[in-house]
């Protein structure tokens, strides 16, 4: 196959501006597919012409790497990380409390900074200046009791005792300290609605009353991107005002992408990664590793339960695809039975769960990305990341307004 003249012109002059691991996360591919696509050896999708155009718009960012800086908290493996280094971020401090998310961090960010572990114990005065802050804050109820007596009584509350006792409360405490030109926040769409929306106008609040930010809000559905249903809220927030607008977001056509394309290929196609040799996918059989096909005893237990879901009209059950499909939402529990995302084997087989580099895939990270941990801790590790290449469009389109806002002014 070849590359359509005018799409490969296009990526040539993108080549020209910016690295080729740049425009990989850009496109949400990996840098590897974009080499291929120069030598002619594949062809992109329809929406990589319009991405290409749109990178070409920008005004190019100068100077490698150390633009802008941020700090990545409740990191997990670094998908957020991933998404604003590829927009010309230099990431200067990292927070993430689990030891084996660290390991995968550290495997594929070598640069010899270390890991702080419980950000609760960190002290804003340790932390670098950064111009962006990151965080994809885990979702904690919010004790809001005893809020309006104070205000009835006239007492000044304050986001500390708004948001004390929640992560939350980390991040607006390090803002207060730090004043970033911006930040960049994630988590689950039901944040929005949680507690009958309370818990988000407490965010709201401490954000722009109390730390005096402009914040947009937008959930972002990953099936954009990738061949899966992930709808999470993205919080943006700017220092300074400055005309930032959800309706510059690029988004490819939903069901642009399906399964076939990011599952192990069977036709002698499929790549050899040094990093995973044959633990996921046997090269020489052309074949997915067997350990990854459900035994005859869960297949049949799934089945069952379906079945009796089903007759009480209730929706639960395994969720069946194939190369054509979208995918359920990754979870963190999918090491336990895989039935939220199972591939079909055909007629007469037991359909099997996706291996961890298929998740990788479908979390939108690139081949390189290594998985140095368990099957078990991996499976968790994706179910619980973010899908990069949403966030990559989301530090596109923050990007710009870094250099617009006016830099504070020291007293």
């Amino acid at each position: 196959m070849t590359t359509a003249p005018t799409t490969l012109a296009l990526l040539q002059d993108v080549l020209q501006r910016y690295s080729r691991p740049a425009v990989a996360q850009q496109l949400g591919v990996d840098p590897v597919t974009v080499g291929r696509w120069m030598n002619g050896e594949s062809k992109p999708k329809a929406y990589v012409d319009a991405a290409l155009r749109q990178m070409l718009a920008q005004t190019p960012y100068a100077g490698g790497g150390d633009e802008f800086r941020f700090i990545d908290l409740f990191a997990g493996i670094g998908g957020l990380r991933q998404a604003f280094e590829g927009a010309g971020g230099q990431c200067v401090f990292t927070s993430e409390w689990d030891a084996y998310a660290q390991k995968t961090y550290h495997s594929n960010y070598p640069d010899g900074q270390e890991v702080a572990g419980d950000i609760t114990q960190v002290a804003e005065a340790v932390i670098p200046e950064h111009d962006v802050l990151l965080a994809g804050f885990p979702c904690q109820p919010f004790s809001i009791a005893g809020v309006s007596k104070k205000n009835a009584l006239g007492r000044a509350h304050g986001f500390a005792d708004a948001t004390q006792g929640t992560l939350f409360f980390d991040v607006a405490r390090i803002l207060a300290a730090h004043r970033p030109k911006a930040f960049v926040l994630e988590n689950v769409k039901n944040l929005h609605s949680h507690d009958q929306g309370r818990t988000f106008a407490v965010i709201l609040h401490t954000l722009r009353e109390e730390l005096g930010y402009h914040v947009h809000y937008r959930i972002l559905d990953g099936q954009h991107w990738v061949p899966q249903h992930r709808e999470r809220i993205v919080i943006v927030g700017f220092r300074d005002p400055v005309p930032f607008s959800w309706d510059a977001l690029d988004l490819p056509e939903k069901g642009t992408v399906r399964l076939g394309q990011i599952l192990h290929r069977t036709d002698g196609s499929e790549p050899v990664l040094e990093h995973d040799g044959d633990r996921f996918f046997d090269h020489a059989r052309r074949q997915v590793q067997p350990k990854y096909t459900l035994t005859d005893k869960l297949w049949a237990y799934l089945q069952m339960y379906a079945d009796k879901h089903r007759a009480k009209g209730n929706g639960f059950g395994f969720g069946l695809v194939n190369a054509h499909s979208v995918t359920r939402t990754l979870s963190a529990r999918y090491y336990k039975d895989g039935s939220e995302i199972l591939v079909d084997a055909g007629p007469g087989q037991n359909p099997r769960r996706l291996t961890p580099r298929e998740c990788a895939r479908l979390m939108g990270y690139p081949d390189s990305f290594r998985i140095p941990c368990s099957d078990t801790r991996a499976y968790k590790q994706f179910g619980n990341s973010v899908v990069v290449p949403v966030f990559a469009e989301v530090a596109r389109l923050v990007r710009p307004w870094l250099d617009a806002a006016p830099e504070r002014v020291v007293a």
